[in-house]
């Protein structure tokens, strides 16, 4: 299951049904696609094995007190990018974090409890990386659409920080 053409319509039934409520039982979902429970729970255990998906709970971060999300583009400077993507990526605040092309390094997702929270995480943490050059924040207003499926921020596409060699985690 390298390619989403190993992926058959079954396959995706599964996934789109595991998406909307990640506990429903096999036996339901084999009675809903006409096969049987070993052949669901066989599925699904080759999707998670493959990486295709991962079952993982998500938590809503405005029932967490965190009610203020921002994005916030990052300059850095180029010796120092994937070391400041590591410790960047280590803050509490932050839940996603990309390394892009454009104006742009890094693209993080912030989500704090207040604007003080904010100020408190640009000021005390994100500023004070060395290597970090600009950074240009913009918080959210209003979520005018959002995929029915796990955010992009939960896929993991490439190895995480902690892959990369010479990382502490690592030795």
């Amino acid at each position: 299951m390298n390619d989403k053409n190993s992926i058959d319509e079954i396959d995706q039934s599964i996934i789109e049904a595991l998406q909307l409520d990640g506990r429903r039982p096999f036996t339901k979902l084999a009675a809903e696609l006409g096969i049987s429970e070993a052949s669901v729970r066989q599925r699904v255990a080759n999707l998670i094995n493959t990486q295709v998906m991962q079952i993982v709970a998500i938590t809503n971060p405005i029932k967490l007190g965190f009610s203020l999300a921002s994005m916030i583009g990052i300059r850095v400077s180029g010796e120092r990018l994937l070391q400041v993507a590591e410790e960047i990526s280590a803050f509490d605040e932050v839940i996603y974090l990309i390394i892009t092309t454009g104006s742009f390094d890094l693209l993080a997702e912030v989500v704090c409890r207040d604007n003080d929270h904010l100020l408190n995480f640009l000021t005390e943490k994100l500023y004070k990386v060395q290597g970090v050059q600009q950074a240009e924040t913009y918080t959210y207003l209003r979520v005018c659409k959002q995929n029915n499926w796990a955010f992009l921020s939960q896929a993991r596409l490439s190895p995480s920080p902690s892959h990369i060699q010479g990382h502490p985690r690592n030795e």
